[in-house]
């Protein structure tokens, strides 16, 4: 028997063990003033490429106003309940209908945390007799929904349309003999590497499979798509997705998410995701700030517009300076180099301390040993003149890393100091 306390002191885990040497700086960074791509770090203002403030929306001054209108009217309080029980309101309503119209659905419904959505959507939609079949390279909420099935679970290679298609053969198999369904669940655009979803090519594997389709579109609502309304409008095949979820932590800049679908499956899970049924209400004022971005994302294609001119610019530009950038075929740009994990320790102190450019650093175990990516999100707020001077110096840090010069103890010095 051991003290679980005990077992916790012992392990804390492969991001936490570094706890005391990254916490403030490379983990829980406090990054300060008003949202954009200039933002205070450590007292330093820094050129910042890690929020998904795609579309800018975070400070616009009309969603700023909405915002204090809605606080203002109706206080943070309002409405007091679970929407099944006390917490419904007109305005939730309206900004269901609003979604459903942006994505193509029938009906929506709203969901007070993205993350806690989807691990519960997946909880409710499928029982021990039904087959999940699913990307490897699914997000966290998805793997973690997964997690809790009771019933069997494939996984396909990451964007392998070839292998997704041998697992739906052999769910197929499986729920001929149980008597259960075929759920696939995949992503409209993938925030690591910033490739999107097969989704076309597994919408066609419906013509052989018997298989419903549910896509998580985080990354791709806002930013895809003619009109925004996600990776599905982007390839012409939002008709074939039959559940469709969007989160509002990025394009949207506030909190909360939203899962789109036929009239009946929307009021199934109205009735049965225990998340929703047994948490409070999205309160007021964020319903408020919320239907003003909906306004403004229908309404200003150009913030679109601007987004993908500004990612053009950067990926292009990287390219061009010899960068690999991978697969990526939307905004979420991986800068992909090669190193250990306290080389890309100092390049990322550097990068801060000396040249002011902060932007997320993933290495093992998320990644494998040896591999270092700088992830940076460009935004409709970014100009070209971030970009020109972030080439440039990506350039010079770059040359500093195969260089040896962070091998080296040379900026541990810096790195005390800043920590």
């Amino acid at each position: 028997m051991i003290d679980i306390f005990e077992k916790i002191k012992a392990n804390l885990g492969p991001i936490g063990e570094h706890a005391k040497e990254s916490h403030g700086y490379f983990t829980f960074p406090k990054l300060e003033g008003e949202i954009g791509p200039h933002m205070n770090f450590r007292g330093k203002k820094l050129l910042n490429w890690s929020l998904n403030n795609y579309l800018g929306l975070a400070n616009h001054p009309e969603v700023r106003q909405a915002d204090i209108d809605g606080a203002t009217q109706y206080g943070l309080a309002l409405p007091m309940g679970a929407r099944m029980m006390s917490g419904n309101s007109d305005l939730h309503e309206k900004l269901e209908k609003g979604l459903s119209e942006l994505v193509q659905k029938e009906d929506t419904i709203l969901c007070n945390f993205g993350y806690q959505a989807m691990v519960s959507a997946i909880d409710a939609l499928v029982d021990r007799r039904d087959v999940i079949v699913y990307d490897a390279e699914s997000h966290a909420c998805i793997l973690d929904g997964v997690r809790l099935h009771m019933g069997k679970r494939f996984v396909f290679k990451h964007n392998d349309t070839e292998d997704c298609e041998k697992q739906l053969a052999r769910a197929k198999k499986l729920v001929e003999t149980t008597g259960g369904g075929i759920l696939v669940i995949t992503e409209g655009v993938f925030g690591m590497r910033g490739d999107q979803g097969k989704l076309k090519e597994i919408v066609a594997l419906k013509k052989k499979y018997p298989f419903r389709l549910f896509v998580d579109d985080a990354h791709g609502l806002g930013t895809m798509g003619a009109k925004g309304g996600g990776t599905g409008e982007h390839q012409g095949c939002q008709d074939g997705i039959d559940i469709y979820f969007g989160t509002f932590a990025k394009s949207f800049a506030l909190i909360g998410g939203f899962i789109s679908s036929s009239k009946e499956v929307i009021t199934f899970l109205r009735y049965n995701m225990r998340s929703q049924i047994f948490a409070k209400s999205l309160p007021m004022p964020l319903v408020v700030g919320l239907l003003k971005r909906l306004e403004l994302l229908n309404k200003h294609q150009e913030y679109r517009t601007k987004l993908w001119d500004i990612t053009t610019q950067l990926q292009k530009g990287l390219v061009d300076a010899g960068f690999d950038i991978g697969v990526t075929n939307t905004p979420v740009t991986p800068v992909y180099m090669r190193g250990s994990i306290p080389e890309a320790t100092n390049m990322v102190i550097d990068l801060r301390e000396n040249f002011g450019i902060f932007c997320s650093m993933v290495v093992y175990p998320v990644i494998p040993k040896g591999m270092i990516i700088l992830r940076l999100i460009p935004t409709a707020v970014h100009t070209a003149q971030d970009v020109s001077y972030t080439i440039e110096s990506f350039s010079k840090i770059k040359d500093k890393l195969y260089g040896g010069q962070y091998a080296a103890d040379k900026i541990k010095e810096g790195f005390s100091q800043a920590l």
